[in-house]
């Protein structure tokens, strides 16, 4: 695979949409980012709250910034807050270090992109993107060790 497809990116989305809907989460917005960073797939859903899209791209970026997901960012920034404080700085505040975002993957585990997902509580977020990521093929490497199957 050479990388994330327009069409993967935009299932995604609408995957997570549709789980958040399901699970009667508040109003999600996704953010799916190529390896370069750049925006391929925004999606709001109705009702989503003004600053969505940008703690969404945010979540996506942290992860592709700094190589790993949302859950191990969101660690490494309370062990080291200054660090952080750092890092946000000069990324003119892009960085949002907690789950929700997460890194996309191949099953060979080849890097395709990043996901952010803004509006319910992280955890929420999170376990939206999973299930959405996984229904393409992928990987959403979150920062957790993903579990082998037994």
């Amino acid at each position: 695979m050479t990388g994330l497809k327009l069409s993967q990116a935009d299932a995604i989305a609408d995957g997570v949409l549709s789980h958040g809907r399901a699970l009667n989460f508040q109003p999600l917005t996704v953010a799916i980012l190529d390896t370069g960073g750049h925006l391929v797939v925004l999606k709001r859903d109705d009702q989503s709250s003004l600053l969505r899209p940008e703690i969404a791209i945010g979540k996506a970026w942290g992860a592709l910034g700094m190589g790993f997901g949302g859950r191990e960012l969101a660690r490494r920034a309370e062990r080291f807050p200054a660090f952080f404080t750092a890092l946000n700085a000069m990324s003119n505040g892009r960085m949002v270090p907690v789950a929700g975002g997460a890194l996309i993957r191949d099953p060979s585990g080849t890097l395709l992109g990043a996901i952010g997902v803004s509006g319910d509580t992280s955890d929420h977020d999170e376990r939206c993107l999973i299930p959405a990521v996984a229904a393409q093929g992928l990987v959403a490497d979150v920062g957790d060790p993903i579990p082998t199957p037994t």
